[in-house]
């Protein structure tokens, strides 16, 4: 599935118009969940068909596109699956349980199949629906005269600080071809330096939070000092979302540019299975982790992994600082000791180097099974540009004499 985004040029009561609409899909959003609350033994299509009843009872929802609640229901729905399968898996802490959605600064209406029209030179897009939003000129610089009409299946709005934006997914798959390079590494990512490969090369960390908190903190006692419910409150706080949208942006811009280009050199990637979410209840380094964004790196490193066929491998960070990677034992540390001294070897280097070597070891141990859990790909059929054949595990018939 492709994701193409573009921005919505209008009017001022065409915005005006797809805020009813976002409004209008949140509505039925919460009443879904509130439905759900009263009869948690419903599942999928009772929600969809609930869609029906709330239409009916409220007039003014049977404006948005039918296929487009249809959709909000669906969200609704994720929340819910999602919050089941993290009561099976007996996820630790808080379950995620279903919430309703209150008015925010992004906001999002997703259409189907109708009640969106693109022009012919794809370059305008007019919503039909009931809140007649009308014609939009579109801007990006992604080109759609590639795809088809029938390749588009689903059409979203968003919300954002700087404006509104309309995003196309398609129904398609990114592949592109690379030469082997013959290299392989391994990465340790770091609060000092984003990451240390296995060869001792470092990236440093852009702190791109840290860089704006000064402008963000002005921008926070402006909106403090401002009356609610005040036209001035309403653009203090637009200035403020926007700054943390370009913040935002600048880290999403980092990760995805670093990560296609580590990507596009190496022929196997191994990097630290890190559980971030546990790792930030640190009060003193939970604004360094959250600014570094190794979640986001590491969704890049996968998914462009898949696009150029390149083995990327996710191993146990367990022992990889403290683990000699001259003679493998373990040499006890602490957090703020940043050299690696092995009292049985003598070995002395950097301590993420010593654990980016561990970390690639690990890999090559680990991508001989293609069926493991952090294993993606098998490298010597990667290295030779071909797919992975499906071999059955069944042996064959005897014969029968």
């Amino acid at each position: 599935m492709l994701v193409f985004e573009a921005k919505l040029e209008g009017e001022k009561q065409q915005y005006e118009r797809l805020d009813e609409a976002i409004r209008t899909a949140r509505f039925i959003r919460n009443y879904c969940i509130k439905y759900w609350m009263d009869n948690q033994k419903i599942g999928r299509y009772e929600l969809s068909a609930y869609c029906a009843v709330l239409a009916k009872d409220f007039p003014w929802a049977s404006k948005l596109n039918s296929m487009a609640r249809q959709a909000s229901a669906e969200r609704a729905w994720s929340a819910i699956a999602r919050f089941y399968d993290n009561c099976k898996k007996a996820k630790p802490g808080k379950k995620g349980f279903p919430r309703f959605k209150k008015h925010q600064t992004h906001g999002s209406v997703e259409y189907k199949t109708c009640g969106w029209k693109l022009s012919f030179d794809r370059r305008t897009i007019t919503f039909t629906d009931g809140f007649k939003a009308g014609s939009f000129k579109l801007w990006g610089t992604r080109d759609l005269h590639f795809y088809q009409l029938k390749q588009i299946k689903r059409v979203r709005v968003v919300r954002r600080g700087d404006g509104y934006y309309v995003q196309f997914c398609l129904d398609g798959e990114r592949v592109q071809k690379r030469e082997p390079t013959g290299k392989i590494i391994g990465l340790d990512v770091g609060l000092t330096h984003f990451y240390t490969d296995s060869d001792g090369q470092t990236i440093e960390n852009p702190r791109h939070l840290r860089k704006s908190d000064k402008a963000l903190k002005r921008l926070n006692r402006r909106l403090s000092r401002t009356q609610k419910c005040s036209k001035n409150r309403a653009k203090a706080r637009n200035r403020l979302s926007k700054k943390h949208l370009k913040v935002s942006r600048q880290r999403k811009d980092f990760a995805v540019k670093l990560a296609r280009c580590v990507i596009r050199s190496n022929d196997l990637v191994a990097y630290e299975d890190l559980m971030v979410r546990n790792m930030v209840r640190n009060r003193k380094l939970a604004k360094s982790i959250s600014d570094a964004a190794w979640s986001t790196f590491r969704q890049w490193l996968e998914y462009f992994g898949k696009v150029f066929g390149v083995t990327t491998v996710a191993v146990p960070p367990h022992y990889t600082s403290a683990n000699c990677s001259n003679c493998g034992e373990e040499v006890k540390k602490s957090l703020s000791t940043r050299t690696h001294k092995c009292h049985h070897c003598g070995f002395v280097l950097d301590r993420d180097w010593n654990a980016a070597i561990n970390i690639l070891e690990l890999a090559l141990r680990t991508v001989g099974h293609t069926g493991t859990l952090y294993a993606s790909g098998d490298i010597d059929l990667c290295l030779g540009e071909e797919t992975p054949p499906s071999k059955s595990s069944r042996r064959k018939r005897k014969p029968k004499e």
